[in-house]
Parts: structure tokens; sequence; C-alpha cells
């Protein structure tokens, strides 16, 4: 199929066509038909699947097709999103997608000053993306008025959910008609989410083109069972080789992030930091820094990630294992996009074993344990040690089971990844 089977305008198929893209992926191409019928729709896809085009493209027909000359402009359009980055990352593609439209757009988040927002809400825009707290803080100044909203997005409802905005996008959702088309799209679809989408949608369609479990089969994955102490050694060790042209390193705390980079600094490996903590112009100079090549490894927390989408990401390292097994494959979905190959690795210390049980059960497999490298943990069985109270022949700890899944594969000199 091609975008051309999708019954889409011609101002939009010139812009597609301009931005190099000729087949649509699947969570398009079976989300495009259904936002265009007027559909509300409950969509499931990993990372790196096409989503964001998925519904800026019929947005920006339907509103196109609809589109009043008379009068100022209204807000139609509101895409709700949980940071910084991806709201700058989903404006972006409306202003690619509908560049021949001529319906006017704009972002707003928190952490910059709001004049530039408030200045380019005055003279009216159709499309409005935006994160939950500036828009708050925007409605409650009198700049923004949702009265004539047509389309809404709820995009990342998961991490909104992880991020405590729901309240606010409860708060949003109470000020907004009820008459509206509402799109909610999120990466994992745990037990609340799935509550909170039936509180918001009418009849929604369902799109899941890929299971919560599934990890792509471009992406090579690597465990590398290590002490606590030696993680930092360990990640330097493997930075050594220059093979790893790009590396996305994903930790649990901003603290643990700012730290990361410093060790690295000190054996002269250049790194940034890209997290909440960060001003909106920092993280921006970090991102456009990684993803042009300049700095090598930016280290990140799994809720600034979202919205990182850098092209030919050669790995993802978990310098932590995330305590939420669906997040590790959101985030070594980072990498191995539209078909390229990547590589996941992942540092799991004597504490993180659970959460490494709880991800091979999720993905249906045991993620490879890689042996060769110098800071080997001593005890390397992942498995949970029998309780000794179910032996009625012996008294004291059972042995431990010996390591399952150990095999390797090789990348430069043995390198097996939020």
């Amino acid at each position: 199929m091609s975008f051309q089977n999708l019954n889409l305008i011609e101002p939009i198929l010139s812009a597609i066509q301009t931005e190099g893209y000729t087949t649509p992926t699947p969570i398009q191409s079976q989300s495009i038909p259904i936002i265009l019928k007027g559909h509300d729709l409950l969509g499931c896809a990993q990372t790196g699947t096409g989503k964001t085009a998925a519904f800026a493209i019929p947005i920006l027909q339907l509103l196109k097709n609809t589109q009043n000359f008379n009068g100022p402009r209204k807000i139609r359009s509101l895409i709700l999103t949980p940071t910084r980055e991806l709201a700058i990352q989903i404006d972006e593609s409306f202003a690619a997608y509908g560049r021949n439209c001529g319906l006017h757009h704009l972002v707003v988040f928190g952490g910059v000053s709001q004049l530039p927002q408030t200045n380019a809400l005055k003279k009216g825009i159709d499309i409005l993306t935006a994160t939950p707290g500036r828009l708050l803080d925007l409605m409650n100044q009198g700049f923004i008025d949702l009265r004539n909203l047509e389309i809404l997005v709820l995009d990342e409802a998961d991490r909104m959910l992880d991020m405590g905005f729901i309240n606010d996008v409860k708060k949003i959702i109470a000020k907004i008609p009820a008459k509206r088309q509402t799109l909610f799209f999120s990466a994992t679809m745990p037990l609340e989410i799935q509550k909170l989408s039936n509180t918001i949608l009418y009849k929604p369609q369902h799109v899941e083109v890929t299971p919560v479990s599934s990890t792509a089969n471009t992406v090579k994955q690597g465990i590398y069972l290590v002490e606590k102490s030696d993680k930092k050694a360990l990640l330097n060790h493997l930075l050594q080789d220059k093979t790893i042209k790009s590396a996305l390193v994903f930790t649990r705390t901003k603290h643990g992030a700012d730290k990361v980079v410093k060790d690295l600094s000190k054996v002269g490996i250049g790194a940034e930091a890209i997290h909440g903590n960060k001003s909106q112009n920092a993280r921006q100079r970090a991102l456009t820094n990684f993803k042009s090549g300049t700095t090598r490894v930016l280290i990140a927390t799994d809720i600034a990630a979202r919205g990182i989408d850098v092209d030919n990401l050669s790995h993802v390292i978990n310098y932590e294992l995330p305590n939420i097994p669906e997040t590790y494959v959101h985030r070594i979905g980072r990498t191995g996009r539209a078909g390229a190959s990547g590589i996941a690795l992942s540092f799991c210390d004597a504490e993180e074993k659970e959460y490494l049980r709880d991800i091979n059960k999720l993905i249906g497999k045991n993620v490879p344990i890689m042996s060769d490298h110098p800071y080997q943990m001593r005890n390397t069985s992942i498995e949970k040690t029998p309780s000794p109270a179910g032996d009625n022949n012996k008294k004291g700890h059972s042995k431990p089971n010996s390591d399952r899944g150990s095999g390797q594969w090789r990348n430069g000199r043995g390198r097996g990844r939020s």
C-alpha cells in the first residue's frame, strides 16, 4: 500500500513526497482511514512505528477540508503530550506534513518564557500541541480558549500516567466540548490506561500494530551481569569500542544521569545529559548535538527520552534496568527503527535480577547473557534460589541454578541495550 491509496488530498500527498515517504507504516495505514471517517481511536503501538504521522496527517486533512476563512482562527485540534521534546517533535511533524495546507500550528510547554507563546496565540492558530502544565497555566490566564475544539489527541498516555499528569488531563477535558473526536495513543496499555480511555472515548476503533511484549527483530539484545560498583568501569570499557557510533544511555534518575556524564568526562568520553531538571535550551542543545553527531553519548531518563527520534542510532544502553518490563521494550525501540539494525545492551546488578526475570517473561525469551567482559558478577545465576523450607530432606540453602541463556554474539570486541 502507498499513501496514494489512503484518499489523502493533494497538498498533503505532495508534502509527504517532499519528506521522502512513499509507504505508510502499519499504524498509519490502519489509523488514517479510521480518523478520516471521524471515529474515536484507541491506538497501541511501540515507539518508532510512525505514530505521530498516523494522527497528524488525517487531522490536517480534516481541518483543511472544513477550513473557515472568515473571522479569526480558533483552536480546533489539541494534542496533549507529556514532554517538551515530544511536543516539539509533534509540532515539527505538523509543519512538515501541513506545509501546503495553510493551517497555523503552535507548540507550548513550560520551562521557557510564555511571552512568545502568548503572542502567537493572539494571532490565532488552528492546531495546538501542548504539555499539560503550561496549557493549564495559559488557560487559567485566559490566553487559550478550547470551546471550538473538534479533535483531541492524547499522546503517550502511559507516560502521562507515570508523570502524574492524569489529574491535569482530566481538568483540561472538563473544559472542552463533549462532542468531539478523540484519539488516544499509548505505547503500553496497563489497566489504569484502559480505564482512562473508557472515560474519554466514544465507541472507539482499536488499532494495535505490535503486541506490547514484542521487541523488534532488528535489535540485537544482550545482558551484562555486573556488580553495581563496576557499572561505571564497564560503560567506559564498552565505549572504547569505536564501532559504537552513537549511544543513548538510560538511567533511572536525573541525578544518576548527571553522575554518568561526570564519570565519562573523567576518562575523556564526551557526553551530555537530558532530563527534567535541565533548562529547555540545554535539553534542545544536547539533543541537537546528539542528532548531528557532535555528541556521541547521550544520557537520558525515561521521561526525557520521549520525543527523542534519532536516525541510525546504533546503540541503546540500559545503565540501569527499568523496574517496569514494558519500559524495557520501549527503551530498546529507540534503535533498530524502520528496518535498520540496532544493538541494545543492558547492565544488570544483583538487585536488578528480578527486573531481568520480568523482562524475559514479558518478551517471551531470555535476553542473551554477555560473558566476555572483565567485570563479571560473582554470582551469575538469574534464577530465584529455591526456599530451603520446601526441602524435607535437607537443611540450609540450595545450590544456585546454573546460568541460562548465556549465548553470545559478537560485534567488534564482542559487544552485545531508554
